[in-house]
């Protein structure tokens, strides 16, 4: 008994230390872009390309793309923030343009549904353990006697014990 909740300490301990070097990593973030072609990779994974729409202007190789890299290029050069060269292509494009959709109004959905699931899904495998660990088989009482068993169980119970061989002492 004292082996497995040692195991279970030391388990708990590793979780809580994954755990927090995620958090830790988490709020960091990443690294700023220092190089212009970072920063235009930056704002370019934003945004999807009008051509694959299944890719970032970062990533696609379509014509298009390449024209849309440039034109972030020359927009940073010229001293605009990426959140106005965005705001640009959403006035040109619309929000589809957007790979990830803004945290705001109905689009609010999309960002907070996955926790929401996340957290339903804990919620429940936690109600699943809590059952399967009371629902286990009663133990033989202290006097003995087998509990709530039926006559034919008792029976079966008592040639089941007077058959298995004793225990050395």
């Amino acid at each position: 008994m004292r082996r497995s909740s040692w195991q279970r300490a030391a388990l708990a301990a590793a979780l809580v230390a994954a755990g927090a070097s995620l958090a830790v990593v988490a709020a960091r973030g990443p690294t700023p872009p220092t190089t212009m072609s970072e920063r235009v990779r930056a704002v370019a994974s934003t945004l999807r390309c009008p051509v694959c729409q299944d890719l970032s202007v970062a990533d696609s190789p379509s014509r298009l793309a390449e024209q849309f890299r440039q034109q972030i290029a020359q927009e940073l050069q010229a001293g605009e923030s990426p959140d106005q060269i965005r705001q640009g292509f959403v006035r040109a494009y619309g929000e589809w343009i957007l790979l990830a959709p803004s945290r705001s109004g109905i689009n609010l959905v999309a960002w907070v549904a996955p926790i929401l699931l996340l957290l339903g899904g804990l919620v429940l495998a936690a109600a699943a353990v809590g059952r399967w660990t009371r629902g286990r088989a009663p133990r033989a009482r202290a006097d003995g006697s087998a509990g709530n068993l039926s006559a034919s169980d008792r029976r079966l119970l008592e040639r089941a014990l007077a058959a298995a061989p004793e225990e050395p002492e």
